[in-house]
């Protein structure tokens, strides 16, 4: 009756563990969702962008509502001022106002480099919500520091997406992202967004800079570091903000 007793309490025990572990995993995953997220933003960014051959630098205004619409226009420097990305849902359309023309992104175009960022327009485009979109899990890899948790995210059936699965890295006490890995069919990890100078931005704490990595051979010393100035949420915006008639117009 001991020996039972005493497997019973460790079998107890074990669940125990484990149940508190997944609710941990659980809030950290919320945490993520609603990290950047607000029923509508506003605010202004620099990105930067290092390959071996050249340097550039825009400072951009942007707006969003919800996961579905975002406008972002450059405002410097002068010579691309004015140049807008807008997107509804999964489309994308770029405005040049150096020919003073919209264009539609195309299907196929999808995965190219968004104005010559390390960000593809997939990546400006799509916005998964890792609460619904995937399966989570905590893994120990053999790379694992003390103090961060590491998550495995891989996508639910019906999801596309090209990558097999998702690795993010997070700061233990206040559950911010640190990493956040790509990792492709090949279980090669193919790029990864590096999350940094947290603040305080409009009473929310933010890693306010995210710097994206690729790390193919042919890619190798390419970098892109988006760092936000301003940012408010939850502000009233016009509807008329997200439309091709106020994309097209002149700045």
């Amino acid at each position: 009756m001991k020996k039972l007793s005493a497997a019973l309490i460790t079998i107890i025990l074990l669940a125990a563990t484990v149940a508190a572990q997944g609710s941990e995993v659980n809030k950290v995953i919320e945490k993520l969702d609603r990290l950047y997220r607000s029923s509508s933003s506003r605010g202004r960014m620099k990105m930067a962008i290092v390959n071996p051959h050249w340097e550039r630098t825009l400072v951009m205004d942007f707006w969003s509502a919800g996961m579905e619409k975002m406008l972002i226009v450059v405002q410097e420097p002068e010579k691309e001022k004015g140049t807008a990305t807008l997107k509804i849902k999964n489309e994308m359309w770029n405005y040049m106002p150096n020919i003073n023309k919209v264009i539609k992104i195309p299907p196929s175009m999808m995965m190219a480099n968004w104005m010559g960022s390390d960000f593809t327009n997939d990546d400006i485009v799509r916005e998964s919500s890792f609460l619904t979109d995937y399966s989570y899990s905590e893994i120990q890899p053999p790379d694992a520091e003390r103090g961060l948790m590491y998550l495995e995210l891989l996508p639910k059936e019906g999801v596309v997406t090209i990558w097999k699965k998702l690795v993010m890295i997070v700061d233990r006490e206040t559950y911010l992202p640190v990493e956040q890995r790509y990792v492709d069919e090949k279980d090669r990890v193919m790029k990864k967004a590096l999350y940094s100078k947290v603040k305080v931005m409009d009473g929310k704490e933010i890693p306010t800079q995210m710097t994206m990595i690729p790390l193919s051979e042919e890619k190798k010393g390419h970098r892109t570091a988006v760092e936000y100035f301003e940012i408010d949420f939850d502000v009233d915006l016009s509807e008329d903000i997200f439309t091709l008639r106020n994309l097209r117009k002149r700045r």
